[in-house]
C-alpha cells in the first residue's frame, strides 16, 4: 500500500510542476519578448527635465513608417517614427492604441492635420485615399471606431517637445483612435494650463524626430507656401497638399534598458513555481527516486508478517 501511495505522490507532484496552459488564459504577444536597446535611439526630441526623458523596462515600443514629400515638387520619401509607450502612467490609453495597432487600424490612413510647430496628427481610419488624393471619405478628420475612452492624466506626463497624445471632441471623455505627435513643446495643452481638461499624453518619439518636423513643414491647404515659410499655427484644417501616407503602425518590441530580455538573467535551470518555491529538476528527480525505492521494497499485499515464502527450484539435467 505504500508503494502505491509513494508512486501516487510522485506522479501528482511531477503533474504539478508543469506550466499551466489553460484555454482561458490570454496569451502574450510575441513582441513583448524582443527587448529594444535605448542606445539604439538616435534621433530624438529636444529634452526637457521630465521624467520621460527616461527609457523604462519593459514599456511598449511602436514604429510608424510613412511615406511623404517634404515640399511641392519634392520627391516621396521615407521615413520611420519609432515611440515608446508610457504604460506604467497610462495603462487605459495606452492598451487602447495598441489594441488598434495590433488590429491594423492605422495601416493606410494618411496624416489629415499637420500644422508646423505644433503637431501632426492622424489615426482617423476614414482619412483613407480613394482613387487619388485627396479624395477621401466625408467624415475624414472626425472619425473613430465609435468605442471612446476616459481622459487620463498623470503628473510625470506633459506636452514635451515629441510627446504623443489623444485627440479628442468637445467631451472630456471622447478620444477615440485620433492621436497626434507634437512639434516642440505644446504645454498649452496641458491640463493645469486649460479649462478644458486638457489632453492626455501617453508616448513620447524616441527615435524619428527629424521625420516628424519634415512632416510638420511640409505645405497644407491652409498654407500652401514654400518649405521655408512657416505655417500659420495652429490652424484648424492643415490638410497636407501631398499625402503624407502611414504604410504601418506596427509593436516591434519593448524597451530594455537593462538588458534583461536581450541578454537574460544567470540562473540555475529551473521548472515552474510551486507554492512559491523553486523546484530544481536534479530536485526532482532525486526525489522521484526515493519514493520509487520505497516502492520496490514494499512488502506484497497479499503476504502476512508471519508467512513464510518458499520457492521451488527446478534442476536442469545437462547429459
Amino acid at each position: 500500500m505504500r508503494g502505491r501511495l509513494a508512486l501516487f505522490i510522485v506522479l501528482n507532484f511531477m503533474l504539478l510542476s508543469l506550466p499551466i496552459t489553460a484555454s482561458g488564459q490570454s496569451e502574450v504577444p510575441s513582441w513583448r519578448s524582443i527587448g529594444i536597446d535605448p542606445d539604439s535611439w538616435t534621433d530624438g526630441p529636444v529634452k526637457e527635465d521630465t521624467p520621460m526623458n527616461q527609457s523604462y523596462q519593459g514599456n511598449a515600443v511602436l514604429v510608424i513608417e510613412i511615406s511623404y514629400h517634404t515640399g511641392l515638387t519634392s520627391p516621396e520619401v521615407q521615413g520611420k517614427i519609432t515611440i515608446e509607450l508610457f504604460e506604467q502612467w497610462a495603462p487605459i490609453t495606452t492598451t487602447n492604441i495598441i489594441q488598434h495597432i495590433e488590429t491594423g487600424l492605422y495601416d493606410d490612413v494618411f496624416f489629415h492635420r499637420v500644422v508646423d510647430d505644433f503637431v501632426i496628427q492622424s489615426g482617423d481610419p476614414e482619412c483613407k485615399t480613394v482613387g487619388a488624393y485627396p479624395v477621401t471619405s466625408p467624415q475624414c478628420s472626425g472619425g473613430g471606431t465609435g468605442e471612446t475612452i476616459p481622459l487620463e492624466h498623470d503628473v510625470n506626463l506633459s506636452h514635451v517637445d515629441g510627446a504623443m497624445g489623444m485627440a479628442r471632441g468637445a467631451e472630456q471623455d471622447s478620444a477615440d483612435s485620433q492621436w497626434y505627435i507634437t512639434d516642440n513643446e505644446q504645454h498649452g495643452l496641458d491640463p493645469e494650463n486649460r479649462d478644458d481638461g486638457g489632453y492626455a499624453v501617453f508616448g513620447i518619439v524616441r527615435d524619428g524626430m527629424n521625420t516628424v518636423r519634415e512632416i510638420a513643414s511640409t505645405p497644407t491647404v491652409t498654407n500652401p507656401a514654400p518649405d521655408n515659410f512657416a505655417n500659420p499655427g495652429p490652424d484648424l484644417l492643415g490638410r497636407p497638399i501631398r499625402e503624407v501616407h502611414i504604410d504601418s503602425v506596427r509593436m516591434i518590441g519593448v524597451a530594455d534598458p537593462d538588458g534583461t530580455i536581450r541578454f537574460g538573467e544567470l540562473t540555475e535551470e529551473t521548472e515552474p513555481l510551486i507554492n512559491g518555491k523553486t523546484v530544481t529538476i536534479s530536485g526532482l528527480m532525486l526525489l522521484g527516486i526515493m519514493l520509487l525505492l520505497i516502492a520496490r521494497i514494499d512488502p506484497p499485499q497479499n503476504l502476512n508478517d508471519d508467512t513464510i515464502v518458499t520457492f521451488d527450484a527446478m534442476l536442469v539435467d545437462n547429459n
